[in-house]
Formats: structure tokens, sequence, C-alpha cells
């Protein structure tokens, strides 16, 4: 890419952050339960929009397809690596909180409690959340914060082994930012790591978004079930 174009996407890229950011500021004001999914949606159609204008599709961004039997099967080993980069992320946000005992990181923050309790032993509402898992957290942050946060990032910075790291950490920052809200510290350092994991498995599986999105649908779901089941 010249100068130019890498300016261009820097702006471009700038753009959909900021978008996303102020326009869950304001949904905020109107509900807390639903403001990531409202505004994470909102932002997914107006980049798609935008990417088809642009005579590109989300096939350059992590969903491509997966031409027989094969490239299907290899999804679920694909997604138990990508589950032990998680479990790795994880692990040592909890072992280092338990080791220097963090507060901060072994607390749980009541706005968790404020957002998902209704889900308590109420399977309407665990239905309801597990289908906006699936759209909004599996496939939606998926798609914008490592399908094409990353990779637009990656074509936007001269390549070097930094421009890869700063491609995976930024929108790693900003998917824990976006957590902070009603998580706290714990869900900021937590999901921001966990960012991290997702960020490097999707380089790693040469950039295939569907093993990650599993592993996070997946995730989130058992999250969810075990709310729902009276799971602390």
């Amino acid at each position: 890419m010249t100068s130019s174009s890498r300016t261009f996407a820097v702006l471009e890229i700038l753009f959909f952050v900021v978008f996303a950011l102020a326009s869950k500021s304001l949904v905020l004001h109107w509900t807390m339960k639903y403001a990531g999914p409202i505004t994470l949606i909102s932002t997914l159609l107006l980049l798609t929009l935008y990417l088809r204008s642009q005579g590109k599709s989300w096939s350059q961004y992590g969903l491509k397809p997966l031409q027989g039997l094969k490239s299907k099967l290899l999804v679920i080993p694909q997604a138990f690596l990508v589950f032990i980069a998680f479990a790795i992320a994880v692990g040592s946000v909890m072992t280092l909180a338990e080791t220097l005992q963090i507060t901060a990181l072994l607390e749980v923050s009541d706005g968790v409690e404020a957002r998902f309790g209704e889900v308590r032993d109420n399977l309407p509402k665990l239905l309801m959340w597990l289908a906006i898992v699936w759209v909004s957290a599996a496939f939606g942050e998926e798609m914008f914060f490592r399908g094409y946060l990353v990779t637009r990032l990656q074509e936007a910075l001269p390549s070097s082994t930094l421009a890869t790291i700063a491609a995976v950490i930024i929108p790693a920052i900003i998917f824990g930012f976006g957590h902070y809200h009603y998580q706290g510290i714990r869900g900021f350092v937590m999901t921001g790591l966990v960012g991290v994991a997702f960020g490097v498995s999707y380089l790693l599986l040469k950039k295939n978004l569907w093993p990650v999105i599993l592993v996070h649908g997946v995730i989130d779901s058992l999250a969810f079930v075990g709310l729902y089941m009276g799971a602390e």
C-alpha cells in the first residue's frame, strides 16, 4: 500500500471505531442490557454496506467459504487450538490475581448481575440471550474486532513484526474497553487478553474466523447456561 492508502485505511478504521463507541455511549442512556448488541449490529450493517461499495466482502475479512467436507471438519480441531489459547489467557489472569491477591481481578462486578441476572431460572430469557450471544458476540464481535480490525490494521501499518503485534493488541484493548462499563477492571483485563488470544489464533489460522466464532459462541453459551442453572 502507498502512504496515502495507509492514511486512508487508518482514517477508515478510526471512523468505524469511533462510530461504534460513540453510538454505544448514547444507547447506554436508553438501555444498558442491550446497548452492546444494538450498536455492534448497527456498526456491522454500516460496515457491510461500506465494504460492498468498495467491492469487498466479508470473505476477505475472515468469513472464508468452507469448501468441501474436509475444510468443514477441520474447524473442530482448529477450534480446540483456539480454546487452548483462550484457556491460557483466562488462566494467566486468574493465577496472577490469586497469587498477588488483586481484588479488582478476583471480584465479579455487580454490573454483571444487573445485566444478566434475569437469566437465572428463566428459560425464555436464557433462549433470548443465547440468540444474542451467537448473533452479536460470536459472529458480531469476531467479525468486527478480529476479522475487520486485525486485518485492516495489518494493511494500514507497515509490514513488520511490531505492526502485526499492534494489529492484534489494539483491537484487543478496544474489545476489553467495550466490556468495562459493566464488568469493571476484571472484565477489561480478562476480555482484553481473550481478545489477544483470539487475535493471535485468527492470524495463525490464516485469517479463518470460523473456529474463533465457534469457540466464542460455545464459551458464552455455556456461561449463560451455567447462570440459568444458578452457577456463580
